[in-house]
């Protein structure tokens, strides 16, 4: 698979230099150029396919002029020892759920597998790279889990002053571990804007070896690709007529993968997600995108570490805008809507949902019949481990969900003892002695 960006289709370029130099100097984003048929594949697997397998397999079919099998089965293996789940509530409704990584959290899947590529291209072009970020939900404690133990990352991640949380002593590079967190004295906003600043020149990017661990990153979002074959393996025995995925919108990043899976032939009818001020429906009920308005050459640069994944959505409908309609299929929710949704869920299924789950199980609820019928399957995507917003669940069910150690542990305060920054010549020095030095004795 060769990749190419948003706004330049003459660019062509292999998964090394995609996640490495992981953001166009067009100021678009990569996306595959072209994708493979993997029909006959997908309709091999069954329920006793493993996710690893399932992983390995795609990324062999995929990036096979770079890797040889045994890296790519290698890549899988080490970045999944753990897998989704998906369980079945009632005939036509299943649940696939993604907090079950080390932290809870669903970027668990992408952050370890992006870590794992990035290791193995590293090790074998004899580099390094420093990922620098912005700390977003648990980023930290993902990111923290998957470079234990790494001999080619580090990472520089910053925090909003009194914001820092997921991490342990064991992990800052002052300790030997592989992770610089900073904290800056302003806002998330501040944060976003050094990040953005210090990526602006592209000579920052070549000198200090810099790259990103959100979803502007291809190999971080590629990999959510693989929640969508491994679901139909468990599902293709159990179900014959159509098949639809109700998620969150979030950053459309799951959403913009599972289109990546259908473009390789996975059988999928549709996804559904509520709607929101960027992807909602006209006075006709079809989706359309607002962004699209806007011709790309006439947008601002893509901002590396506050991404909306919604013009690679657009750029897979840009040959036929009116697929979009039969494929993505957005419902205006109210938040009645979502606490009904949540009540329901308990009710009859004993699932506890979080606001997220349950707006995507709006979603499909206003959708049913216009969009699928009863003998329809409906998967409800579940992305975070739901005691994440145990508040939301208590008002809707009464019920008191305890966090498991390892979620809580995600999202634990943390101190790193070290003064507030404020500029981005102070980050861009911190991540300049990072990809110089690669030792603890450095810091």
């Amino acid at each position: 698979m060769r990749f190419t960006s948003t706004r330049n289709k003459k660019l062509n370029v292999g998964f090394e230099q995609a996640i490495r130099d992981c953001m166009p100097e067009d100021g678009g984003l990569y996306v595959p150029a072209e994708v493979n048929d993997l029909r006959r594949w997908i309709l091999f697997t069954n329920e006793k396919t493993t996710y690893a397998s399932v992983a390995g397999a795609l990324t062999l079919a995929c990036v096979n002029e770079e890797f040889s099998p045994i890296i790519c089965e290698a890549i899988a293996a080490q970045a999944f020892p753990y897998e989704p789940k998906l369980s079945k509530l009632d005939k036509g409704l299943y649940t696939l759920e993604l907090f079950h990584g080390p932290t809870g959290w669903h970027r668990d899947f992408g952050v370890s597998y992006l870590i794992e590529a990035l290791e193995n291209i590293l090790l074998m072009k004899d580099t390094n790279a420093v990922i620098l970020d912005v700390n977003a939900s648990a980023l930290a404690a993902s990111l923290a889990n998957a470079l234990r133990g790494k001999k080619r990352i580090k990472a520089v991640l910053l925090f909003p002053k009194n914001s820092v949380k997921g991490l342990s002593a064991e992990d800052f590079i002052w300790n030997g571990g592989n992770l610089f967190p900073i904290e800056i004295d302003g806002n998330i906003e501040d944060c976003n804007k050094i990040v953005k600043d210090i990526f602006s020149d592209h000579k920052n990017v070549e000198n200090f070896n810099l790259t990103v661990a959100n979803t502007a990153n291809i190999g971080r979002l590629f990999p959510q690709a693989f929640f969508y074959p491994f679901a139909f393996s468990r599902l293709k025995r159990e179900v014959t007529g159509n098949i639809y995925y109700a998620m969150p919108p979030g950053n459309f990043s799951n959403v913009t993968a599972g289109l990546y899976s259908w473009k390789i032939a996975m059988p999928v009818s549709g996804f559904i997600l509520p709607a929101t001020d960027a992807l909602t429906v006209d006075p006709a009920g079809r989706c359309v995108m607002l962004d699209a308005l806007v011709p790309v050459n006439e947008r601002g640069k893509t901002d590396p570490s506050c991404l909306s994944n919604l013009e690679r959505l657009e750029e897979i409908f840009s040959a036929n805008t009116a697929l979009m309609h039969n494929l993505v299929y957005a419902a205006k929710i109210t938040d009645d809507d979502t606490v009904f949704a949540a009540k329901e869920l308990f009710m009859k299924y004993h699932l506890y949902a979080d606001k997220n789950t349950a707006s995507a199980y709006a979603a499909a609820l206003k959708q049913k019949g216009a969009t699928y019928q009863d003998n329809g399957t409906l998967v409800l995507v579940v992305n975070d481990h739901p005691s994440l917003d145990a508040d939301f669940i208590r008002r809707c069910t009464g019920e008191n969900l305890q966090m498991p150690e390892n979620v809580a542990a995600s999202v634990r305060p943390a101190n790193i003892g070290k003064p507030l920054i404020r500029s981005s010549s102070e980050v861009l020095s911190i991540a300049r002695d990072v990809s110089k030095g690669f030792t603890a004795e450095s810091f």
